[in-house]
């Protein structure tokens, strides 16, 4: 049996998407999210393992290309590693920040960014 479900506060990040299609097909072939979660014709939920990343739907780029959110913890070297596999474009380097965080950014292709980090030397 297992124990009682864990009701905690998580901050869920909510993107904005030029096309829900392009979106997803983008975070799930390139990225490797597996579960579409909610899917409707303005608004797309996405899961990969732990990470669950909402989208909208909107005209406005401009919007897109000034929003970012920031994943942190551990198994970054990997799913750096695994993006380069699968050929993911605007892909930067693995690298220490001035500000002591080992980071990589990927932007989606409607300019989202996604700056992935961890402190030096984790797991």
């Amino acid at each position: 049996m297992s124990g009682p479900i864990e009701d905690r506060v998580e901050a869920l990040p909510v993107l904005p998407s030029l096309d829900l299609q392009e979106t997803q097909a983008f975070y799930c072939s390139k990225l490797g999210f597996t579960a579409t979660v909610y899917e409707a014709h303005d608004y797309l939920i996405l899961r990969r393992d732990g990470i669950e990343l909402h989208f909208w739907l909107t005209d406005n780029r401009s919007l897109c290309e000034n929003t970012s959110v920031y994943l942190r913890g551990g198994g970054i070297v990997d799913l750096h590693r695994e993006f380069s596999a699968r050929g993911v474009e605007r892909l930067s380097e693995l690298s220490i920040r001035p500000w002591n965080m080992e980071e990589f950014y990927v932007h989606d292709p409607h300019g989202n960014l996604l700056r992935f980090g961890r402190v030096p030397g984790g797991a």
